[in-house]
Formats: C-alpha cells, sequence, structure tokens
C-alpha cells in the first residue's frame, strides 16, 4: 500500500510517499480502507522528531485520523461494523495511509452527510475539543468558556461545541480575519492578540470576574495571562504548547483563585481510554453532526502526491480549519 512516510529527521522536505507493507486485521480490530485523512501538527512535529508516537504504533508513518470504508473484520471484532460501512476515527499513528487497522469500538459510523474530506476533518479535533470541554474542564451549559487559537482545528471545534452546549464563547487569534469566520461558527467576543491583552478584555466583558474555563493550546506564553482571565475555582486545560512548554508563574493566584490547572492529550492515553473518549463521542458529538449543529471546517484538500505542500500549508499558519489529504488508490 501507499504511505505517507518520515524518511529522516526534518519539516516538510522529510516526508515522502512509499510503498509499505499494509496492515494484517487481527484479533478485535478491522481494516479500513483510507479514502481522506486529518494532517495535524503532530505528524510535522513527529516528522522532526519533537513528538515520538507511544509505544506500539507506527514510528514511520505518521497520522492521527481517518476516514473511509471498512474492507475486513478480525475474528474477535464482533460488533455491528461490516465490510463497505463509512467509519472515521483516531489512531496512535499510521493514518496517513492507504489502509489502517484498529479496534472496531474506536471506528465509527460516519454520518451520511459528510463526504471523504470533510469527514477526515472532524474525529482529532471534535474528539480532543469536546474531551476537553467535557471531561477535562467539566463545562456546564450556560457557563462562559476562553478557547485560544480558534482559527485552528481543535479551537474552531471547541467553539462550536461550546456554542452547541449554550455557553458564551471568546476566543483569541493572531489576526482579526480568523476571528471575524470565527464569529460564523459560535464564536460572540474575539480578541486579537496582536493588538489586545486578552485577559483585560476577558474581565472587562465578565465584570472583573473571569471566565470559569479556558482551553489552551499555546501553553508557557499564556500561562500567566490565563490565570489573570480565569475566575475563582476556574478551570485551565493545557491540550498544546505551540508557545512553549517551560514559564514562571505566581503560584499565590493559583491559590487565591482555587484553580485548576489540567494537562490533556488523547494519543498517548490507554487504550480503553481512547475507546471510552471516542464513544462518548460517538454518543454526543456525531448526532451534533447528524443535525447539523456542529460541522467540520475544511481549510484546504492536498492528494496525497501533494504532501509536501500540505504540510508546508499547515505549518503557515494561514489556514482556517483543518488541512486534509486525499488517499486514491
Amino acid at each position: 500500500m501507499r504511505a505517507v512516510v518520515i524518511a529522516r529527521t526534518g519539516g516538510p522536505e522529510a516526508l515522502e510517499v512509499r510503498e509499505v507493507p499494509r496492515p494484517e486485521v487481527r484479533g478485535d480490530r478491522v481494516l479500513v480502507r483510507v479514502r481522506a485523512a486529518g494532517l495535524n501538527r503532530a505528524d510535522t512535529m513527529q516528522s522532526r522528531g519533537l513528538y515520538p508516537p507511544p509505544p506500539g504504533e507506527p514510528t514511520e508513518i505518521p497520522g492521527l485520523e481517518f476516514a473511509g470504508e471498512v474492507e475486513a473484520k478480525g475474528p474477535d471484532a464482533i460488533g455491528p461494523l461490516k465490510p463497505g460501512d463509512r467509519v472515521f476515527g483516531i489512531v496512535g499513528g499510521g493514518g496517513l495511509a492507504e489502509y489502517v487497522c484498529l479496534p472496531e469500538r474506536m471506528a465509527v459510523p460516519i454520518p451520511a452527510g459528510l463526504d471523504w474530506p470533510s469527514a477526515a476533518a472532524v474525529p482529532e479535533v471534535f474528539l480532543t475539543a469536546f474531551d476537553a470541554l467535557d471531561q477535562q474542564a467539566g463545562l456546564c451549559p450556560g457557563e462562559a468558556v476562553l478557547i485560544h487559537a480558534v482559527g485552528g482545528g481543535v479551537g474552531s471545534a471547541a467553539v462550536q461545541l461550546a456554542h452547541a452546549m449554550g455557553c458564551q464563547t471568546f476566543g483569541t487569534a493572531r489576526t482579526a480575519r480568523k476571528l471575524e469566520r470565527a464569529k460564523a461558527y459560535g464564536l460572540d467576543v474575539g480578541i486579537d492578540t496582536s493588538n489586545e491583552d486578552f485577559a483585560t478584555v476577558v474581565c472587562d466583558r465578565t465584570g472583573g470576574n473571569g471566565v470559569p474555563v479556558i482551553i489552551d493550546h499555546i501553553g508557557a506564553a499564556y500561562l500567566g495571562k490565563n490565570l489573570d482571565a480565569l475566575a475563582r475555582r476556574g478551570r485551565l486545560v493545557v491540550v498544546g504548547l505551540l508557545g512553549g512548554r517551560k514559564a514562571e508563574v505566581d503560584l499565590l493566584a493559583l491559590l487565591n483563585k482555587r484553580a485548576r490547572i489540567v494537562g490533556t492529550t488523547l494519543r498517548a492515553r490507554p487504550i480503553e481510554e481512547k475507546i471510552a473518549a471516542t464513544r462518548r463521542f460517538a454518543d454526543r458529538v456525531v448526532p451534533w453532526l447528524n443535525r447539523g449543529l456542529v460541522r467540520p471546517i475544511v481549510d484546504a484538500v492536498f492528494p496525497i502526491d501533494q504532501i509536501r505542500k500540505a504540510a508546508e500549508h499547515l505549518e503557515s499558519n494561514q489556514g482556517f480549519g483543518k488541512v486534509v489529504v486525499t488517499i486514491d488508490g
């Protein structure tokens, strides 16, 4: 089968399309013929040697999500899926290939209204965003939430999910263009961090109270200001480190606000935790996709042979939503 391979340590130039062995379906797993796959920053970080896959996952083939058709089932896969069913889901690696093998319980039927690129734009970002909002932050309907990097995949998904839950949404981006686009997906208050202090805006708009929940993709660069913007007994969920890993913080602010800081990642979790997160996504988010309450945002689509261009576009930070790679045989 054809797959994207990390040929050496480096940026987009390190990605190549090669013939590799097709995975074998065993046990409770299903083999899926991949039609499209989302490209994520984790993939380009992995190619640079900065984000190794969990033990047991492919080390040379990136890809954390897929959309495709069930090709075959293992002897212990006794669930309702059958060959030909359209499914999507997350994997620990190997998604940027013609075939992927995963536990049947992690493959979710695709809503009828989604084509392959749209379906491939869903799993990683909506699973991550919903898990961060629901399981990690315990966001309640009607609460206010600050979401950083609302132009990115996870950020734009989180805005939609929070809006669907009836929450007031604050969001940051470094360009007014991305904030304007995010308003169409449920962003109430946009904050342009190129010329605005987000903590000041949040405090002004909340009467000095701050927001109960912050979903942060930036990390170190925003930590201090996040605590300033957080309400008493607020929850800060860190899902990314685009702005660095190390920061100094005034712990007195954390104590005075009785706040919680939660770090989270899906990729490194044990398989049973991933399955549980997938089933919650299937039960709660997929019905919203069916009803159009939330929807995938596809920024650009590239064929697999243009994987380097896809990676360059992703790293340019110019897009809004997801970069998708189509995989035709």
